[in-house]
């Protein structure tokens, strides 16, 4: 057998670890498996609300995907070394360095109030992007 790759470690943060990075790190399994990359994907809020948001839940319902298995963590519940790519959405000077290959910010706009429309297309605009990070690292 061929020697196993480590898996693509990634973490995605934004505040309240309730949409954005939830979606991404859900996003990071679901095109992790259909690449053929093992992929160990973290989300955290540098704020975490606590809940995931149920439009999130949601939105990934309708492809396929149970969101509602996910807990809204903060940085403190998970790793902070080790990453491939750290991420971070909109959580600007809040959130704390962690050490990881590649850091980027992605701008995208808080979806929680929006209408389902919208908000799906934040969730397709995450998936492109993760897609996008996964070829790349």
């Amino acid at each position: 057998l061929p020697p196993m790759t480590p898996p693509k470690k990634l973490l995605f943060v934004c505040v309240e670890n309730s949409n954005r990075s939830q979606m991404s790190q859900a996003f990071a399994r679901i095109v992790g498996e259909a690449m053929g990359v093992a992929v160990e994907a973290y989300s955290a809020g540098s704020r975490p609300s606590g809940i995931v948001n149920l439009k999130a839940i949601a939105a990934m319902a309708e492809l396929g995907y149970d969101l509602s298995t996910h807990d809204s963590k903060s940085l403190d519940e998970v790793p902070h070394s080790g990453y491939d790519a750290v991420v971070t959405m909109g959580c600007g000077d809040a959130c704390p360095f962690i050490e990881g290959r590649i850091h980027e910010d992605w701008a995208l706009p808080d979806p929680k109030h929006m209408e389902p429309a919208e908000f799906n297309v934040v969730r397709d605009t995450i998936r492109d992007k993760v897609t996008d990070l996964l070829r790349r690292i």
